[in-house]
Formats: structure tokens, C-alpha cells, sequence
């Protein structure tokens, strides 16, 4: 059985935008291309309707199409409101607890993001790793493609 990953949008910006001049974001692009080249095969990938609206928001023919979609339930709603409270994530990140919400309640193991931010912040990682499991879920790995990527990496981090 394969491991299931959560493709959170930055992936999907990361893989269909123009390369950037910014050197960090155009090394991330890079990475994220490989990856999906190289990796994917290598997992249960899956989406959700929040991520596909977020990328559309960006680019509208820049979307992941044939993922498989997690679709959103009370339980969802009830962690991301969990992981909302003061002191962890603030109300504009809304969207990323859902991410982080879906792909928790539905058991993916792992949540594939570049959001260094909100999602793979190693000063926030085991603070929302408790919500998930005072809500009674295991969460998943909160990671990169560079930390995902399997042999040939040998730099992992954000």
C-alpha cells in the first residue's frame, strides 16, 4: 500500500509558475519540479477543493486537476478551528488549518508544503501536532519536497 500525501498549493503554484528571479523561490520551484517527476510516483497523492480554489486564485489553468479530492466535514471544520486558537495560528491563516485539518482527519501521512510559515515551521510543528492529537488524530509529517525526496537529497530544509 502507498504512502498518501496531502499536496498542500504552494506545491501547485510551486510546479506551474514561471521560474522566479528570487533565488530561494527558484531553487523551491526546482526542487518541487523534480519531485514531482522523480517522487510522485512513489505515493497516494491528493487534493482537496480548498487547494484547488486557492490555486485558481493564483493562476485558473494552473491546477491540479486529477487529484483526488478530500472533502471537507464537520470533523475537519471543528479541528481547523482548534488549530485557530490565539497563540498558534492566526485568523488570516484560516486556510492553512484547513489544509492541515483535512489532511489530518483523513489520515494522510504526510502534508507536502512549501508554507514554511504556518505548516513545515519547526517552532510551530509540535504545537500543532498536539491540537491534532488532544482532537483524538495522529497527524501527519509536515514536509518539503526536499525533505520528502528520497535518495539524491542530501540538503533537507526549507
Amino acid at each position: 500500500m502507498q504512502l498518501t500525501v496531502y499536496v498542500e498549493t504552494s506545491i501547485i503554484s510551486y510546479l506551474t509558475s514561471r521560474p522566479s528571479r528570487d533565488i530561494i523561490t527558484a531553487a523551491h520551484q526546482q526542487l518541487t519540479r523534480q519531485w514531482w517527476e522523480t517522487q510522485r510516483s512513489r505515493y497516494a497523492l491528493y487534493g482537496s477543493e480548498a487547494m484547488l480554489e486557492e490555486a485558481r486564485a493564483g493562476d485558473p489553468e494552473a491546477v491540479a486537476q486529477e487529484l483526488p479530492r478530500l472533502d471537507p466535514n464537520e470533523a475537519v471544520a471543528v479541528l481547523a478551528e482548534a488549530l485557530l486558537m490565539p497563540g498558534l495560528l492566526p485568523p488570516k491563516a484560516a486556510i492553512d488549518a484547513l489544509h492541515l485539518a483535512l489532511a489530518t482527519v483523513h489520515g494522510m501521512d504526510y502534508l507536502l508544503t512549501w508554507n514554511c510559515t504556518h505548516l513545515a515551521n519547526a517552532a510551530l510543528r509540535s504545537r500543532l501536532e498536539a491540537v491534532c492529537r488532544a482532537q483524538g488524530y495522529e497527524p501527519p509529517i509536515i514536509c518539503t519536497p526536499e525533505e520528502l525526496g528520497g535518495e539524491g537529497n542530501e540538503d533537507p530544509g526549507c
